[in-house]
């Protein structure tokens, strides 16, 4: 058995609500989930709570609200650090008893001591389960403060105890918590509790390779969740961010990133996060979901009007909505394409000018000969797809001149100069509406 794999699996994400989800929060706890799935252990959640001062519930919600999108459920109830102080005194107690912490001057409130960790100044060594064997010289950090006094404990005695009375075998968070696993260890070793086994993963990196931050945009889970990516692609996105399934295989569902997770083959440099890259990821996914699944998304972002219509116009909702998906890559997209006038021809007759029906140099007369020829050949024509429009069309066009054939039937349809094809447009909005348009265009001329 390997090292990574003893049972049970007992995991846990420990986020502090001092700020919303980060995204290298969740990819934190999406390594913890996946490797707790994998093995089919005990996925918990810890607020680590006890800052007063920058703790929030409106943080708290968001993390919560956050690992719920992205459906990474914890197991049991949420311990709160706030919650367990009487816990953490009873063991506060117990090292200054046994002599492995006292108190030492006052702490700077100047209400009480402090109480600090009697350093056995030794060498600690631990395997990393991603980073191999690590020693520390514990020397260098002197008698180190445990406890602001005997009522409040810090950071490193709560998490000792907490995870210890959690029964945590595999504590996996990020590389810059390397450096306090030695205290953690000392402060293990001196109330008795079992080493869990650790994994640090590398830290995400900007583009220019510093810390991923908020001046590089978005960085919180909820920022991501607001922009239109879907759950499952930033899941996807994150969960190959410094690991890899050993494949070329990038679109991988939950199950397939749960069953060939494997913490021991994570990297050890820091990932990059490409923007363009969980655009890509969340076009695909846009594209693998079921109309079902992918409509009421996209209609939810259209301005309310035209929201109203495309429920209303099933029939041609339904035939654009893969024009729709094939343009975006998240799905405010859908919002800036709206406004921009994108989609409303499909749902409402365009106002058309006179003077714009007619392609450069072309005249009135032969560009009314064209549209009545294209009336009729439509009538008789397969609506099956844009492509059956257009080989039904383009024979005409390409011996009249694309230019003075196409112009004119686009724009009577959007009344745009700018849109796409016209085979496009005509088959999302159907043969009556097509000859509808085009009859209203030849009455101008």
């Amino acid at each position: 058995m390997r090292k990574s794999q003893v049972a049970p699996v007992i995991t846990r994400f420990a986020p502090s609500p001092t700020g919303n989800l980060h995204v290298g929060s969740a990819r934190t706890a999406l390594f913890n989930y996946l490797f707790t799935k994998k093995h089919g252990g005990t996925f918990l959640l810890r607020i680590e709570d006890t800052d007063k001062e920058r703790s929030k519930k409106e943080f708290e919600d968001d993390i919560l609200h956050g690992l719920s999108w992205l459906g990474i459920s914890y197991d049991g109830e949420i311990v709160r650090q706030s919650e367990r102080t009487v816990l953490y005194k009873t063991y506060l107690e117990r090292i200054v008893a046994s002599g492995a912490a006292y108190e030492a001057e006052e702490n700077k409130d100047k209400t009480g001591k402090v109480i600090r960790f009697k350093n056995p100044n030794k060498t600690v060594a631990f395997h990393d389960l991603i980073r191999g064997d690590i020693s520390f010289d514990t020397a260098e950090l002197g008698d180190f403060v445990v406890a602001k006094d005997k009522e409040t404990p810090l950071y490193h005695l709560a998490v000792v105890v907490d995870d210890h009375e959690m029964g945590i075998t595999h504590v996996i968070r990020g590389e810059d918590h390397i450096s306090n696993t030695p205290r953690q260890i000392l402060i293990q070793e001196a109330i008795g509790a079992k080493r869990p086994l650790y994994a640090h993963i590398p830290l995400i990196l900007a583009p220019d390779r510093s810390k991923l931050s908020k001046r590089h945009g978005a960085v919180s889970v909820s920022e991501y969740k607001t922009i239109g990516h879907l759950p499952e692609a930033l899941v996807n996105f994150l969960a190959l961010l410094g690991w890899n399934p050993g494949t070329d295989k990038e679109i991988c569902t939950r199950g397939e990133l749960i069953s060939a997770f494997d913490i021991e083959k994570v990297q050890k440099g820091g990932a990059v996060f490409n923007e363009e890259k969980l655009k890509w990821m969340n076009r695909e996914h846009l594209r693998a979901l079921s109309h079902e699944k992918v409509a009421p998304l996209v209609w939810d972002r259209l301005p309310e009007d035209l929201r109203i219509k495309a429920l209303a116009a099933r029939g041609v909702g339904a035939r654009l909505l893969p024009f729709i998906i094939d343009r975006i890559h998240v799905l405010s997209e859908v919002t800036t394409l709206a406004e921009a006038g994108e989609f409303s021809f499909y749902f409402d007759a365009p106002h058309i000018e006179k003077e714009k029906i007619v392609w450069k140099k072309g005249t009135a007369e032969k560009t009314l000969a064209h549209l009545d020829k294209i009336a009729s050949i439509l009538h008789t024509a397969s609506f099956e797809s844009p492509d059956t429009i257009k080989r039904a069309l383009f024979p005409y066009a390409d011996k009249e001149g694309r230019g003075d054939v196409l112009w004119p039937l686009r724009y009577a349809l959007s009344g745009r100069e700018s849109s796409p094809d016209p085979f496009t447009i005509i088959y999302v909005i159907g043969k009556e509406e097509t000859i509808r348009r085009i009859e209203t265009a030849t009455h101008l001329l």
